[in-house]
């Protein structure tokens, strides 16, 4: 991979990320923290469909388990949609949730499309702020190291990820909530699920 930084991250931001291998944690350490675990374990689901290849379709149909057991979807789609999510009918929240889980699950399959060079490791140690917990992770290219910090929940008894900052410190869901806003302000609800749909059809197209 021969991207600097800045680029690597903009591409990253835009959904465009770049294939990474997967450092596997030993298994003692994949045990100590069942937040770490939750992270590791989606990890190793997406090494194993980077390194099987074939279609992006195939690809969506092996990760789709993995990440809504990792990832509280729900959660995160209220996040990124913002404060009127809740006042939403219940039509349009079930829209709005599918369309993102979509998305997510889509934006994964696409852009983690084959086994190269890279590699992602998972700091053991989780951080316990609140009631939450913030797993550390970094991607290592062969010119740089990039954070990945994974924000988790409970969510009956599981730890799931409701955020993702890029680069250590940049909210993924802030960055998802500015992109949509003027879409939801223009077109409602119906419109942003339009919009949202519309992203996954051509990542996985």
């Amino acid at each position: 991979m021969t991207r600097s930084f800045k680029t690597l991250l903009i591409a990253l931001m835009l959904g465009a990320v770049p294939a990474a291998t997967v450092a596997t944690l030993p298994a003692r350490a994949q045990a100590a923290d069942p937040a770490v675990a939750q992270v590791q374990g989606f990890y190793n689901t997406l090494l194993a469909a980077m390194k099987q290849g074939g279609s992006a379709k195939g690809r969506y149909d092996r990760l789709k388990p993995v990440v809504e057991k990792a990832f509280d979807l729900p959660a995160m789609t209220a996040t990124a949609v913002g404060p009127t999510f809740a006042g939403m009918s219940d039509a349009d929240r079930t829209a709005l949730v599918e369309a993102f889980s979509r998305m997510t699950i889509a934006n994964y399959a696409k852009n983690f499309d084959s086994f190269g060079g890279e590699s992602f490791t998972v700091d053991p140690a989780a951080i316990t702020r609140g009631s939450d917990r913030f797993v550390k992770s970094t991607m290592k290219t062969s010119r740089e190291t990039i954070a990945f910090n994974y924000r988790l929940h409970q969510v009956d008894g599981a730890w799931k990820v409701t955020d993702v900052y890029l680069a250590g410190n940049i909210s993924q869901m802030a960055q998802k909530r500015s992109d949509f806003a003027s879409t939801l302000a223009s077109g409602g609800p119906q419109g942003l699920a339009k919009r949202i749909n519309a992203l996954s059809d051509q990542m996985l197209g």
